[in-house]
């Protein structure tokens, strides 16, 4: 199981670092007719920065097999699904669905108007908050001992 955590968390941050491609290629703060992100940056940095740490004491895990970096990798997913649930939170509102052509509906911003992060496709969004689900209770299975050594 700790080999399927390994590939789960990665997946996981593929997901996220296209999320932060998008977002960082969106959010040009030259252009006057986009909206400001929801999204504060030391947040962005502090939810990758935490995943990235995560992932190498997982692999430290893996490497040395002591199960204190196990429980390390909790601690550090615990810290990087509150940043990513908060940031879920901020970005509920600006999620916009295709607008139809007679323009935007009632309570929805003109698309010239989103921020960068109403740019992010759905489907990443919804798989990355899953695989991130999925990470942490592999990960916390596996700290507790359950499910064996694949």
């Amino acid at each position: 199981m700790r080999f399927i955590a390994l590939l789960v968390w990665f997946i996981t941050a593929l997901w996220g670092l296209y999320m932060l491609a998008v977002w960082l290629i969106e959010n040009d703060a030259t252009r006057q007719e986009s909206a400001a992100s929801r999204l504060p940056l030391p947040v962005i940095l502090s939810h990758v920065t935490l995943a990235v740490s995560g992932l190498v004491v997982w692999v430290l895990y893996l490497l040395i097999d002591r199960s204190e970096l196990a429980w390390a990798s909790v601690g550090i997913l615990v810290a990087i699904a509150t940043l990513g649930l908060a940031m879920f939170a901020r970005w509920i509102p600006v999620y916009r669905t295709p607008v139809a052509v007679g323009g935007p509906q009632d309570g929805m911003l003109p698309v010239k108007e989103m921020p960068a992060e109403g740019n992010f496709p759905l489907v990443i969004v919804v798989a990355h908050g899953t695989f991130a689900v999925s990470t942490l209770v592999l990960v916390v299975l596996t700290a507790l001992g359950i499910g064996g050594g694949s």
